[in-house]
């Protein structure tokens, strides 16, 4: 599998989570900061939901400060579903539930032991398919389907 992972900032958790993924065997493609660019949450948000968006990537992590700013780039990016969580629990629904294509981690609050139980646990939650599930994973891509417009780039002009 092959996951996209970015940030505004290079830290010592998004440093642990690429070492977690690479010793699990994940193909890593570094966006933003930790591909050595000069990247803002905005650049780096973009980058890596552009990937999973164009089927690049089947997944996507992101870390920012607070989480809150890449996930809502993120979540603008046609057929992104990325899901800010903040422990074991919020992690594997995120899957089960939502089918979250993007984990969303934030550096202020979340520690290395809580890091690695978060992207352990997301990266073995599969979607359910529970009728009822399926159904909200459809309604979901409705949604998204209903605001979809041709998307451009307009950062990099």
């Amino acid at each position: 599998m092959v996951i996209a992972i970015g940030g505004d900032s290079q830290t010592h958790l998004s440093d642990i989570v690429c070492k977690i993924l690479t010793e699990r065997k994940f193909e890593l493609i570094l966006c933003g900061a930790l591909a050595g660019k000069q990247a803002d949450y905005v650049d780096a948000a973009l980058e890596v939901a552009e990937k999973v968006s164009s089927k690049e990537c089947e997944k996507g992590i992101l870390f920012c400060n607070t989480g809150t700013g890449v996930t809502i780039i993120a979540n603008k990016v046609p057929g992104v579903r990325a899901a800010l969580c903040v422990d074991e629990y919020t992690a594997k629904i995120s899957r089960l539930a939502n089918n979250a294509n993007i984990l969303v981690l934030g550096l202020r609050s979340t520690s290395e032991l809580l890091a690695k139980e978060i992207v352990c646990t997301w990266l073995e939650t599969e979607p359910s398919t529970e009728p009822r599930r399926i159904r909200f994973h459809h309604k979901t891509d409705e949604v998204d389907e209903r605001f979809r417009k041709p998307f451009t780039s307009s950062l990099d002009s």
